[in-house]
């Protein structure tokens, strides 16, 4: 008798969607994310079983929703997903990170988020309270592709206590990057070991390249790809990695060798932790996880009275990227439309609710921690000042790293071009030879700027 049922069920919801396909399929959903209960971001598995599924299945009772975990290595999901893709299956809501959209989009995998979910996207309220900026995390081309998840945004951190000792005003907040130096300048006077820490170098990897290389190139007024094209030897490039130069060119304004070390991000965590460091270069993270008082890495006691924070200065006011007075960079993950799903709309439905108020805010499970909606943002956000800052002040002026397949090799070779710097060649040098690297990257010159 139940059987038959759930048949009959399911056999409505069938009609009612106007779908040839069999019932099953019509009314069953799937979600998939790289996470999984008592694995890798299980925290987000669980709300996605103990809360999505539950939820959305009160206000959708002819509908079936699945979870597919996943808990492996990121370019392991990412294959796993690219192939399910590829053959035109796989789940209907999909978790990927944002910097592979342009690859997925390019390679036809995924489709805008209104063409798969219809005239409903569009119309969705949530679009008013994400931020355009951060909304540019699943955007690719001008077309929306994903709905951004949590992000993060970058700034530069300070140390109170060393800006007292050096005659520096508090609160301190840089309007161009020659301010930087002149703060560096008076910290080195008064005695500080590393006035200034930016990430250069391969050693620090990614780090580099989003704390230092791309802020500073969107201070400069451009980002690492637009229009089609990569940037190469720029004046913008250059004058990025003569800032570099500036910092780590004999000045003793940085830690040359903090930057070649195999754990030299972490020393830095430890050696602005120590009061060592007076300026440092980091996302949010640094503050809710490397210098967090009761769990961090490189706990800090007195962080909240002895660290200040502050917005990145384009090179001049109004220098920067959008024709703005600061900058910033940002990441995170992305959930995107499966285009050959067999019930997109329902799949937009489900994908709207997972970035509802409501759900978003549940995911939280009352951490501080960004979101993607302002909405929530001013509700929970009000405990921690450094975070709503970020929200407020940083994530509507960001920007994001191109979502191509080739770009983690065009980001190695602007680690590199960090590192020729500070290991002595000059700004012109090391911009020149990151030219070269690039076309040989790129397929050539015609697909180069500057």
């Amino acid at each position: 008798m139940r059987r038959a049922l759930i048949a009959l069920s399911t056999a409505l919801a069938l009609t009612s969607c106007g779908s040839g396909t069999p019932a099953q399929e019509s009314t069953t959903l799937r979600i998939a994310a790289n996470a999984i209960s008592g694995g890798k971001n299980s925290e987000s598995a669980d709300w996605i079983k103990q809360y999505v599924i539950p939820e959305f299945q009160k206000s959708h009772p002819n509908v079936h929703v699945l979870f597919e975990p996943s808990g492996v290595d990121d370019e392991q999901y990412k294959t796993k997903i690219a192939l399910d893709l590829k053959s035109k299956r796989g789940a209907d809501v999909i978790d990927i990170d944002g910097i592979w959209v342009g690859e997925f989009a390019q390679a036809g995998y995924i489709k805008p988020l209104a063409e798969v979910g219809g005239p409903a996207v569009d119309s969705w309220e949530g679009w008013s309270q994400i931020p355009q900026a951060v909304q540019g995390l699943g955007i690719f081309d001008g077309k929306k592709y994903g709905m951004p998840q949590g992000t993060d945004g970058r700034v530069l951190f300070y140390n109170r206590t060393l800006f007292k000792k050096a005659g520096l005003p508090e609160p301190w907040q840089p309007k161009s990057w020659q301010e930087i130096i002149d703060a560096g300048t008076k910290l080195k006077a008064a005695g500080v070991p590393v006035p200034i820490q930016i990430n250069a170098g391969t050693a620090m990897g990614e780090a580099t390249t989003m704390q230092g290389v791309l802020p500073l190139l969107a201070g400069a007024g451009a980002e690492v790809y637009s229009g089609g094209k990569w940037t190469g030897a720029s004046q913008a490039m250059k004058d990025v990695l003569g800032f570099y130069q500036q910092i780590y060119g004999g000045s003793g304004l940085g830690d040359p060798r903090l930057q070649q070390e195999a754990k030299g991000r972490d020393k830095s965590f430890a050696e602005f932790a120590s009061g060592k460091i007076g300026i440092l270069a980091e996302s949010d993270y640094f503050w809710r996880s490397v210098i967090e008082p009761k769990a961090g890495v490189a706990p800090m006691q007195d962080r909240d009275t002895v660290v200040g924070y502050a917005k990145i200065p384009a090179k001049q006011p109004g220098a920067g990227i959008r024709g703005q007075d600061f900058v910033s960079m940002s990441g995170g993950a992305v959930r995107v439309l499966n285009p050959f799903s067999t019930n997109p709309k329902l799949a937009w439905d489900l994908l709207a609710f997972m970035h509802s108020a409501a759900a978003t805010k549940s995911q939280l499970n009352g951490q501080a921690r960004i979101s993607s909606r302002t909405d929530v943002n001013n509700e929970v956000l009000g405990v921690d000042p450094m975070l709503k800052f970020v929200a407020d002040q940083v994530l509507p002026i960001t920007a994001y790293r191109p979502g191509l397949a080739v770009y983690p090799q065009v980001s190695t070779a602007l680690q590199e071009a960090t590192a020729e710097v500070v290991s002595g060649k000059s700004a012109d040098q090391a911009a020149a030879a990151y030219q070269t690297k690039l076309e040989g990257l790129v397929g050539g010159a015609a697909n180069v700027s500057g």
